[in-house]
């Protein structure tokens, strides 16, 4: 394997496990995933916006819904990475997610 290749499931599975409600660590399905991304060339701002749409979704939905399970697989954000694979997020819009959820990527941070 290229150390680009490296680099880039790294990143990915880094940038997943910095999210709130994922699990402390990968499995090896998660690996799988990131080299099958990886072999497909998908960009890696296009896995972060992924990333940070899914996670405002869960975290900001109506509270008065019944909470949802906490994510274990890096598979749960492969929908999200096909509907922004299809129509990418503005560059705004990103920095506006980032925003929103730094207390909630601080706080993993902090307590990974």
């Amino acid at each position: 394997m290229a150390n680009d290749d490296r680099l880039y499931i790294e990143t990915v599975l880094k940038l997943y496990l910095s999210l709130p409600e994922t699990p402390s660590r990968t499995s090896r399905y998660d690996r799988e995933l990131a080299t099958t991304l990886c072999k497909r060339k998908v960009p890696l701002e296009t896995i972060e916006a992924a990333f940070l749409l899914a996670s405002a979704r869960r975290l900001f939905r109506d509270p008065a819904l019944a909470p949802l399970q906490p994510i274990r697989s890096l598979h749960y954000f492969l929908s999200v990475i096909e509907e922004v694979s299809g129509g990418p997020l503005s560059p705004d819009y990103i920095k506006y997610l980032r925003l929103k959820l730094a207390p909630s990527l601080d706080q993993r941070s902090v307590a990974g």
